[in-house]
C-alpha cells in the first residue's frame, strides 16, 4: 500500500534533469590571447612586401645606395667627431703633463737667479756659468710657450701676484707691488705660478 502511494507521488512530481555544469575557465585561459593575428596588421604587411616585390629593380637598387650612403656618412661624421675628441684630449694631457714639469723647473731657475743675485765681485768667472745655465732654462721654457713676468711698480693684481708681505713706502701709494721675491710665470694665458711679492700698504 505504501509502495503504490510512493509511485503515485513519483507521479505527481516528476524528477527535475541536473542542471548542465558551466566551463570553468582558469584566469590564465582568458588572458591567453586567441592566436589571430590584427587584419588591419597583418594587410598592412602584405601590402608592403607586395611593394617590395613589385618595385623597381632600378628604383630599389637607387633606394639602397642612397640608404648604403647615409649609413656611410653617418659614421664617417661619427668617426671624424671621435677623432676630434681624442685630439683634443691628448693635447689637454700634453698641457697638464708640460705644465706640470715646469712647476718643478721653476724653483731650479729661482735658485740660480739667487745665486746670480749674491755672486761676490770676485766670484765672476763662477757667476758667468750660473748665468749661461740660467739663460739656456729661460730659453728652453719660452720655446714652450712659458713667459716669465716681473710685476716690479705695477698695481698689485691677486689673479697673477702672491703678497708675501706689506710695507710703508714713503712716496708710493697703496697696493703698488715694491718688491718681487719671485717671478711669475704663465703660458698660454694661464698662471702656473703667480709672482710672490711685497705691496705698499
Amino acid at each position: 500500500m505504501q509502495h503504490e502511494h510512493e509511485e503515485e507521488n513519483d507521479r505527481a512530481h516528476p524528477a527535475e534533469p541536473d542542471a548542465p555544469a558551466e566551463p570553468v575557465t582558469s584566469r590564465d585561459e582568458a588572458a591567453e590571447p586567441s592566436g589571430e593575428e590584427d587584419p588591419a596588421n597583418e594587410e598592412r604587411i602584405l601590402e608592403e612586401k607586395e611593394q617590395v616585390e613589385n618595385e623597381d629593380p632600378l628604383a630599389r637598387a637607387q633606394r639602397e645606395r642612397d640608404e648604403y650612403l647615409d649609413l656611410a656618412r653617418r659614421a664617417q661624421a661619427d668617426f671624424e667627431n671621435y677623432r676630434k675628441r681624442a685630439a683634443r684630449e691628448a693635447a689637454a694631457a700634453g698641457e697638464r703633463a708640460k705644465s706640470g714639469l715646469v712647476r718643478e723647473l721653476l724653483p731650479i731657475v729661482d735658485n740660480l737667479e739667487r745665486a746670480l743675485a749674491s755672486a761676490a765681485q770676485g766670484e765672476q768667472h763662477l757667476a758667468e756659468g750660473v748665468r749661461l745655465v740660467h739663460s739656456e732654462l729661460v730659453a728652453v721654457l719660452e720655446r714652450n710657450g712659458v713667459q716669465q713676468f716681473d710685476p716690479a711698480g705695477e698695481r698689485f693684481d691677486p689673479a697673477e701676484h702672491e703678497a708675501l708681505s706689506m710695507r710703508d713706502e714713503d712716496g708710493a701709494e697703496s697696493g703698488l707691488v715694491l718688491d718681487v721675491v719671485e717671478k711669475g710665470y704663465r703660458a698660454n694665458g694661464t698662471i702656473l705660478r703667480p709672482a710672490r711679492v711685497v705691496v705698499s700698504s
